[in-house]
């Protein structure tokens, strides 16, 4: 009796999730949900957010594999003049934006906020609950502590006005990773 040829399956490719973000902060946060979701999420930081472009998304994404199922975020801080209107302006993207901060995001993992904050107010509230947080990193106590609340931070961050201050977009990659 002959030996039978295998059929390949067919294995699809999962997207890559392209993440083009301008701080430290924000590869910390990035590189723990690719971690914890085991899924190609490709981080490329930019310090010089006002510069990107459709042209550096492009070049940037030459160098991998590309499915046509892959998603492009742009994760930015809206305190900046003019950083919304910039990043709506850049055709195929899904924007993870924070007003005034991605802390933002992170303390609405432990409580609901509707007032205006600046930058500092924010983190000065953030270290009530994450008392040893550092802007840039995190730790992996923080880390689970995020990850155990993320549904909660989703639920308060819908409750607020996109684009305002405060309110954050960033649910909206947690709810493309859970459906992967």
């Amino acid at each position: 009796m002959g030996r039978q040829i295998r059929k390949s399956k067919g294995k699809t490719m999962k997207p890559n999730f392209f993440v083009f973000c301008e701080g430290e902060s924000e590869v910390a946060y990035i590189s723990h949900l690719r971690s914890q979701y085991r899924v190609p999420i490709q981080i490329i930081p930019k310090k010089s957010d006002s510069n990107i472009s459709v042209r550096y998304i492009e070049n940037c994404k030459r160098e991998y594999i590309v499915t046509e199922n892959d998603k492009t975020f742009l994760m930015y801080d809206l305190d900046v003049d003019r950083m919304l209107v910039h990043l709506q302006s850049i055709p195929d993207t899904i924007l993870l934006v924070s007003n005034p901060c991605i802390e933002l995001w992170y303390l609405l993992h432990f409580e609901d906020c509707h007032a205006e904050l600046t930058q500092n107010v924010c983190i000065k509230k953030l270290k009530r609950h994450l008392d040893h947080y550092t802007k840039g990193s995190l730790l992996l106590f923080e880390k689970q502590q995020l990850s155990e609340r993320v549904s909660d931070a989703a639920i308060r961050a819908k409750n607020l006005v996109s684009y305002n201050n405060p309110s954050t977009t960033i649910y909206k990659i947690i709810e493309l990773l859970e459906r992967l």
